[in-house]
């Protein structure tokens, strides 16, 4: 029998205590090299650690709602043919020192953004208890406070639906809560009247009633995305939190096509797609040097600004699971066609899912483009932390007047939208300004 080795997390970036939300293998189960054995969950990404080489999976040591962080064991393995000097993740166990078995769950000491249910409560019920009076939903526990008998899958599922499980009993084994014990809390809860003027919900906004559209025609359901889901809870933190502005411009990029389309037949590019994104990541980090307040994040105080010397940009990707944003890192210290090329691989890894955690991270501003489907403007919310994201639609034929004559020239809608706590409208203005000059003649894009 071969010499049982430990699989652990490898490097997934700064995230400390990443949730895992799907356990893939079980003892005895056979895997390849390569095969996904469980799969992560953070911020706007999931991602699978595989197996470093084909062989039986002896032990598991981690279940799904575990929060576990680089180098924590994931399982042993009994491997087939390897090269042990080729891994980075697989360290050998020697024969003499036995193995434990049972992994200690992860300890949660303040509650985290809210996640779907990772998975349910499996310890057999005790007789029903009786449950604390129902009411509205108060606010989640707060930080410090002593933690409830649950589960991190339990307190993940009350938290997404704003329940404070300190004033509910619990049915499981010695008082522990469960998820139907949530369920019943909260299904009491909407059950008693309120007044209509009491606040619920988020910032104390009231929630939207709960309408059944069967009434109407036949209905279907279709759960959504994680990613949309994640997305989801992040924009509506943002545009709660920050008041948003958005400018307004249009760009003449008249000669700027030209260059561009003339860039199709130089044959030293010719297997390069180069678009008008590029041009923009440049064009932004002049900018963001013009006014180094758009590269900036306000502190978690709010009593300074965080000034960045670095010029990483975001760019959304419209992907089948929702809306993901890879950040390009150093675009100042690169040149348009490698800029193009970046994008290119960056956007097919974002569409096959195998963006990697750090690769979303950074970024100093970002950049959403809706050229390629059309539209006039729209208002972009800002990406926090950062302070400021640009839109794009698709650019038309105008005519311009050019103080003796109208001119047909190409014109580029922009929409800037920004955090007026940190920009305001004088700013942003200047900003366009300076951004609208640069497209205009790419030659200031070499300053």
């Amino acid at each position: 029998m071969s010499e049982p080795l430990k699989i652990t997390i490898p490097d997934i970036g700064d995230f400390e205590s990443v949730d895992v939300i799907e356990v893939l293998v079980a003892p005895g189960g056979a895997v390849q090299a390569e095969d996904p054995l469980i799969t992560l969950e953070s911020d706007k990404a999931t991602m699978d650690v595989p197996s470093p080489a084909a062989g039986c999976i002896t032990e598991v040591m981690v279940a799904v709602g575990d929060k576990v962080s680089q180098g924590s064991l994931v399982a042993l393995l009994d491997p087939a043919e390897m090269d042990v000097t080729d891994i980075a993740t697989v360290e050998a166990i020697p024969q003499a020192q036995p193995t434990q078995t049972v992994a200690t769950p992860a300890i949660e000491t303040a509650p985290q953004p809210a996640l779907s249910p990772a998975g349910s409560e499996t310890i057999a019920q005790s007789p029903v208890q009786p449950m604390a009076p129902p009411g509205t939903l108060p606010p989640p526990l707060e930080d410090g406070g002593e933690l409830p008998h649950a589960s991190p899958a339990v307190r993940r599922f009350a938290r997404e639906l704003g329940v404070d499980l300190s004033q509910i009993s619990g049915n499981g084994a010695r008082g522990r809560i469960l998820q139907d014990d949530v369920r019943q809390f909260v299904k009491a809860a909407l059950t008693r009247p309120t007044s209509n003027s009491e606040p619920t919900g988020d910032s104390g906004i009231p929630p939207l009633p709960e309408i059944d559209f069967s009434r109407w025609g036949p209905i279907d359901s279709k759960p959504i995305s994680r990613i949309q889901r994640l997305s989801g809870r992040y924009l509506h933190r943002a545009w709660l939190n920050i008041p948003h502005v958005t400018h307004h411009d249009d760009v003449d990029i008249t000669e700027l096509e030209s260059f561009r389309q003339s860039l199709k037949h130089d044959k030293a590019h010719s297997g390069t797609r180069i678009t008008i994104l590029s041009f923009l990541m440049r064009a932004v980090v002049s900018a963001l040097k013009a006014y180094p307040t758009f590269n900036a994040s306000l502190s978690p105080d709010g009593e300074s600004l965080i000034l960045k010397q670095y010029f990483h940009i975001g760019v959304a990707v419209d992907t089948d699971n929702g809306l993901v944003v890879p950040v390009v890192r150093d675009v100042d210290s690169k040149g348009i066609v490698q800029l193009a090329e970046e994008l290119a691989e960056i956007s097919a890894r974002a569409r096959d899912g195998k963006l990697k955690l750090d690769e979303m991270q950074g970024g100093c501003m970002s950049i959403s483009s809706l050229g390629g489907i059309g539209g006039t403007a729209f208002t972009p919310i800002v990406n926090a932390p950062e302070v400021a994201i640009l839109g794009v639609t698709r650019s038309r034929m105008t005519p311009v007047w050019n103080a003796t004559e109208f001119q047909p020239r190409l014109m580029l809608p922009l929409d800037l939208s920004y955090d007026h706590r940190v920009i305001d409208g004088a700013q942003a203005a200047r900003f366009m300004a300076f951004l609208s000059a640069a497209l205009k003649d790419a030659r200031r894009l070499l300053l």
